[in-house]
């Protein structure tokens, strides 16, 4: 009876194993090879497959997604013999899992090496300044090699990116020292440029200002001349329309006297001929006034004579230019 139990509870876990190896279950964006008696049956496929236990087993899985992989720095010499470190990263898909299981025994290490060979040959045949400025171009070479090797291998390599790019010590310090020159450069033209074009704006500034400061004064006599040229004109009309005698155009003669004489530096003034008729006419009507008004006063000459004797001396004898003592 023991017995009995024992080969029952063997079976039930031939069983369960039996049906663990035939229900096979494979994840979405995966693929499983399958070999019966160490040889190449069929690939499986996402979602719930049947195999033969005990006579089929899997070989391998696959993840189907795309795979990103980053390489560790490698050392190129460029043509310039320069040793740069450079850090690839690649990003490949599986499309055949069969090819990538028996047609390379390791894909990745694959791709590693055929990486490295194939940036060695590109940069060798670049200089360091056209290493810097082209990664786009490495980029395309170095996808399209890539591509075409491991085609056959199952795999396909969607991208391709230099992940770094750095040249020795030296070069950096000297590159370094460059950019510092070319910026200062730049800066001092910047800073000539402005100063240059605030000179020249300042300039245009003083010039507008001296064209307007001259229109301004231009204007300004032309409008004081025409106002005195209508005051004299007003005067004229002025006196023309009163109908003025001699005695006030003598009178006028003498207030202009002072006048004439004004300033320091007037050492000679010329005194008009007319005046002498004028003073005449003013001193007869001074000595006129002198009479009517009386001759009494004390202690001052009377104004008839006074008057005459001036206006006859002026009259007698013509007035010359007389200098001016200071």
């Amino acid at each position: 009876m023991d017995a009995i139990i024992i080969v029952l509870v063997i079976l039930v876990v031939l069983v369960f194993i039996a049906l663990v190896k035939t229900i096979q279950v494979i994840q979405q964006a995966s693929a499983a090879i399958v070999e019966r008696f160490g040889r190449y049956t069929r690939t499986l496929n996402a979602g719930l497959n049947i195999v033969v236990p005990f006579i089929d087993t899997i070989r391998n899985r696959i993840d189907l997604r795309e795979q990103v992989v980053p390489f560790p720095p490698q050392p190129v010499i460029t043509q310039d013999n320069l040793v740069v470190n450079i850090d690839t990263v690649i990003y490949y898909q599986v499309t055949d899992a069969r090819a990538a299981t028996y047609e390379v025994s390791n894909f990745i290490q694959a791709i590693e090496q055929l990486t490295v060979t194939t940036l060695r040959n590109i940069i060798g045949g670049m200089d360091l300044e056209r290493t810097l400025t082209s990664r786009e171009e490495i980029n395309a070479a170095l996808r399209g090699v890539l591509d075409e090797a491991t085609g056959k291998w199952g795999i396909r390599v969607n991208r391709v990116e230099l992940k770094a790019i750095e040249p020795p010590t030296s070069i950096q310090d000297s590159m370094e020292k460059q950019m510092r020159a070319d910026r200062d450069k730049r800066a001092a033209i910047l800073q000539a440029e402005g100063v240059r074009q605030s000179q020249i704006l300042e300039a245009e500034g003083a010039k507008q200002a001296e064209i307007l400061r001259a229109e301004g004064d231009a204007r300004a006599s032309a409008l004081r001349a025409e106002g005195e040229a209508q005051a004299i004109r007003t005067v004229f009309e002025a006196i023309h329309a009163g109908d003025a005698d001699q005695k006030l155009l003598a009178y006028q003669y003498v207030q202009m006297l002072p006048k004439i004489a004004e300033g320091d530096s007037n050492k000679l003034w010329i005194v008009p001929s007319e005046i002498g008729d004028a003073l005449k006419g003013l001193g007869g009507g001074l000595g006129r006034l002198a009479e009517n008004g009386g001759s009494g006063d004390s202690g001052g000459t009377p104004g008839g004579t006074g008057g005459t004797g001036l206006s006859g001396r002026l009259g007698k004898q013509p007035l010359r230019e007389q200098p001016r003592i200071d």
